[in-house]
C-alpha cells in the first residue's frame, strides 16, 4: 500500500483507542470462540460457527467494500483499498470453508437463527455507508483489528477439512496504526470511528452469542 507506515505502537493518539475496543470487546475474549479454538471441539460446532460466520461477511459488498465506495477520506482510500482486496481472499477462504462444513448443522429454532443474522448484516451495511465521517472506517479497522480472532476459528475448521489456508494479505497492524493516527487528528472523526469500531464488534459478540446459544439447543435436542 502507498501509506508510509508509523513504527507499531498502540498507544499511538485514535490507535490506541480502537486497539483497546478490539482488545476489551473483541472475538478473542469470548468464550465460544475460544472453544472453537481450543483442541477437542465438536465439528459440528465449529461447522455452524463457520456457517454463521459466512451468513454474515461471506457476500460481496461486505463492509470494507462498502465503506470504500462510500466516499471515504482520501487519506482513508490507499489503506480501504488494501484492505479490500484482501478480504476478497478472506471472503473466498469462507466459502470453501463453508462447502468443506456441509450442510448446516439441524437446530432447533434456525429460521429465527437466519432472521437474527440477516438483521445483523443489515446493520453492518448501515454502518459501512453512514454518513458520519470516519464511523465506516472505524468499523473497517475494527473488522481487521478482529479478523486475527476470526482467521484461528476459521484455521481451526481448515485443519477439520484437512487443508492449510493462505497466509492473510489483510493489512497490518502497523498500516491500520497509520492510518487510524491520521484520521483522528479531528476529535469529530475520532469519535465517529469509535462509534463504528464499537458497533461492528457488537455485531461479532452477538454472532458468538447466537453460535453458542444454537450449541446449547443442539445439545439439548
Amino acid at each position: 500500500m502507498s501509506v508510509e507506515t508509523l513504527s507499531f505502537d498502540r498507544r499511538g493518539s485514535g490507535w490506541s483507542v480502537l486497539a483497546a475496543l478490539a482488545d476489551a470487546d473483541g472475538s478473542a475474549r469470548h468464550p465460544f470462540v475460544r472453544a472453537m479454538c481450543a483442541p477437542g471441539a465438536a465439528t459440528r460446532d465449529l461447522a455452524d460457527a463457520i456457517h454463521l460466520l459466512c451468513a454474515l461477511h461471506g457476500r460481496h459488498p461486505g463492509v470494507i467494500d462498502h465503506a470504500l465506495a462510500h466516499r471515504p477520506n482520501a487519506a482513508a482510500e490507499p489503506w480501504l483499498e488494501a484492505a479490500a482486496e484482501g478480504f476478497a481472499e478472506e471472503r473466498a477462504l469462507l466459502a470453501r470453508l463453508t462447502a468443506a462444513a456441509g450442510p448446516i448443522p439441524s437446530t432447533p429454532g434456525q429460521a429465527e437463527s437466519e432472521a437474527a443474522v440477516n438483521a445483523q448484516r443489515h446493520a453492518l451495511d448501515m454502518l459501512a455507508q453512514s454518513d458520519r465521517v470516519g464511523c465506516a472506517v472505524g468499523a473497517s479497522i475494527a473488522l481487521v483489528l478482529d479478523w486475527h480472532a476470526i482467521r484461528a476459528l476459521m484455521s481451526a475448521a481448515a485443519d477439520r477439512a484437512g487443508f492449510a489456508p493462505l497466509t492473510s494479505r489483510l493489512p497490518i497492524d502497523a498500516e491500520t496504526q497509520t492510518i487510524a493516527v491520521t484520521l483522528a487528528l479531528e476529535a469529530p472523526v475520532e469519535r465517529a470511528m469509535s462509534f463504528g469500531a464499537q458497533q461492528l464488534l457488537a455485531q461479532h459478540r452477538a454472532l458468538w452469542d447466537l453460535a453458542e446459544a444454537r450449541k446449547s439447543a443442539r445439545d439439548r435436542s
